[in-house]
């Protein structure tokens, strides 16, 4: 058993210094994006010292999950008995379209603020990005606090921290039979299926009961490189009893069960050995059951497989490392090097499968690549899933694949895809191992935390057993009872925008919402600072609004009321030059809606002279 009831070492000075990191481009699940430098900037909830949250009082457990549970990302559990606190993953979330310029969102950390020497430890399920991205970000701010994870996991997670710079982590590797000692918790592994290597559920033993956490899973009685799920320690723990069983809802309003690995194998198999000419294969990077097969299948007909996408790269390359993934080093070449090799005999696994415009795909089918051209003979086979705001991009890619003349494949023609989280029937089966007293779905929006409810209540689970929360609200549990409070933590989002992490207000975002929607109009005035006289004719520059070249009439216009505006209104002796700025953004905004009805963003620049 680890010991670890010793608190995390306190922040010495200068340990949080601004920095950054070499940029390289990062992949979470199915987007990639470049990791630039980062500076490291407490969110205005986080500076406050004014709201301090008081701990956990008397035998009661409280949980409160900081974020996935009103979306699909930024994964992240808090426990708290007396003074112990520990958190289950610390996930980031993509931007929605309505986030101009963000690059991601991570869990707000203001509720630990003041308890940073409560937290023992940070336990990661699995090393996707919406379970570990945030790590470079909150950890340093919370005290460092040790986090443990399995060897791939720690492994991405390691390299991850490389384009970050902070203060080292405190990174503990762990087995899944380990059991941590960290305060009134202890915690131990199951082993589960997902579409990494090892993806575990956590068990949390505290003071009043078992909790469960499934992180992201599904059941696979023939997965890629790994054994099916460990149901006989499920089962123990199940009849052990368990109070909590928080589980993925991802997949949940989907019938029937997840399909195999095996089928997928079989099924790229066929079409690897059959293919005429080149097999370019676009895939998850982190989706490294499915690299090991088709490098194995590839190997096995004694093909040679070209790698391309630094995040895929990076993952093989650790995979490798650890044993995960094993072939001859003569099967592995550069993409450079396929011309050399007859077309049948060459498959290429890159990045680029949710149609990312800088990612390998996107580039091969656009002729952007500096060595790859689709040819006609080629057969591309989208090994993935699209995610949800991706199809548009994603019907673009292979509307500019099927004008190149090359075979097209995905999943919905043939089983070239597993998809990594449970469906109805795997929930049921989960549910009737463990047996918990309440169930508290997570991992996804709110439509889907109600369906993983319903499956629930399908089994018999009463309907005041199944906590359906939103992020940050409480959940109180003492020996063999809980209650869902309506008491909340701060969740609000925390941005990070290039340097800036959480210096992007929701004021900044409407902004640029208008600048996206509307464009902007500069107003430029010169005036005499005493007397408030108009110097020469005011100049008027219009970005993402109008033309201005095919619209002079209305930029004759706006100028027009700009100068009577300010021959009536300013005053007659020292310019005011805020209440003419005012003036102009008012009275010009009510003309263009009047003209266009839209409404730009009026920006006055007065100019004293």
């Amino acid at each position: 058993m680890v010991q670890t009831n010793q608190k995390p070492p306190a922040p010495k000075p200068g340990d949080h210094k601004p920095g950054g990191g070499k940029p390289g481009d990062n992949k979470f699940k199915g987007r990639v994006f470049r990791a630039q430098p980062r500076r490291f900037v407490e969110t205005p909830q986080q500076v406050s010292s004014v709201k301090t949250y008081s701990t956990s009082s008397g035998d009661k457990l409280r949980i409160m999950v900081l974020g996935g549970c009103e979306e699909v990302g930024r994964n992240c559990t808090l426990l708290e008995y007396k003074d112990d606190i520990i958190i289950i993953d610390m996930g980031l979330q993509f931007p929605e379209e309505n986030m101009p310029g963000v690059d991601y969102i991570i869990p707000n950390m203001t509720y630990l603020k003041g308890k940073e020497k409560n937290i023992r430890g940070v336990i990661i399920t699995h090393g996707h990005y919406d379970h570990i991205g945030a790590i470079p970000h909150t950890v340093p701010n919370i005290g460092n606090p040790t986090i443990y994870a399995l060897p791939m996991s720690a492994g991405i997670i390691k390299r991850r921290q490389e384009d970050f710079h902070t203060r080292p982590l405190n990174l503990k590797v762990t087995k899944n039979t380990d059991i941590l000692k960290l305060g009134a918790f202890t915690v131990s592994f199951f082993h589960i299926n997902h579409n990494i290597p090892d993806s575990v559920g956590i068990v949390v033993e505290t003071p009043v009961g078992t909790v469960c956490h499934t992180g992201d899973w599904k059941f696979d009685f023939h997965p890629a490189g790994t054994e099916h799920a460990d149901f006989q320690t499920i089962a123990a723990i199940g009849k052990k009893g368990v109070l909590v069983l928080m589980g993925d809802s991802t997949n949940a309003n989907v019938p029937g069960h997840q399909i195999s690995e095996k089928v997928i194998e079989d099924e790229l198999r066929a079409v690897i050995e059959k293919a005429q000419g080149r097999i370019i294969i676009g895939t998850f990077a982190s989706l490294l059951a499915r690299v090991k097969q088709i490098i194995e299948i590839s190997e096995s007909l004694g093909k040679k497989v070209a790698i391309d996408g630094y995040s895929m790269k990076t993952n093989i390359e650790i995979a490798k490392e650890l044993g995960f993934i094993k072939c001859q080093a003569s099967t592995l070449i550069k993409p450079e090097q396929m011309d050399a090799y007859a077309d049948n005999k060459l498959v290429l696994i890159c990045t680029g499968a949710q149609g990312e415009k800088k990612a390998a795909l996107n580039r091969i089918a656009s002729n952007e690549h500096r060595v790859i051209k689709i040819r006609k003979t080629d057969t591309v086979i989208f090994s993935s899933s699209v995610i949800p705001g991706n199809e548009n991009s994603v019907q673009r890619l292979m509307d500019t694949l099927y004008r190149k003349g090359c075979k097209v494949i995905n999943y919905k023609m043939m089983d070239v895809h597993a998809g990594g989280h449970a469906k109805k029937e795997d929930i049921k089966l989960m549910l009737a191992l463990f047996k918990p007293t309440y169930y508290v779905p997570i991992e996804g929006n709110h439509f889907l935390l109600r369906e993983n409810g319903l499956v629930a209540q399908s089994m018999g689970w009463k309907e005041e057993n199944i906590f359906i929360v939103d992020n940050g609200q409480i959940m109180e549990f003492s020996k063999g009872h809980g209650k869902l409070t309506n008491e909340k933590v701060p969740t609000d989002y925390v941005f990070v925008d290039g340097l800036g992490v959480g210096d992007v207000s929701q004021v900044v975002l409407r902004d640029r919402q208008v600048l996206a929607e509307d464009g902007m109009v500069v107003v430029i005035v010169q005036v005499e600072k005493h007397t408030g006289k108009l110097v020469g004719n005011p100049d008027i520059v219009s970005r993402g609004f109008i033309f201005m070249k095919d619209h002079i009439e209305l930029i004759e216009g706006t100028r027009k009321e700009v100068k009577k505006l300010v021959v009536e209104k300013a005053p007659g002796s020292e310019l005011d030059p805020k209440y003419l700025r005012d003036q102009i953004r008012d009275e010009v905004g009510k003309f263009l809606f009047k003209k266009t009805e839209r409404r730009p963003m009026i920006l006055p620049v007065i100019i004293e002279v």
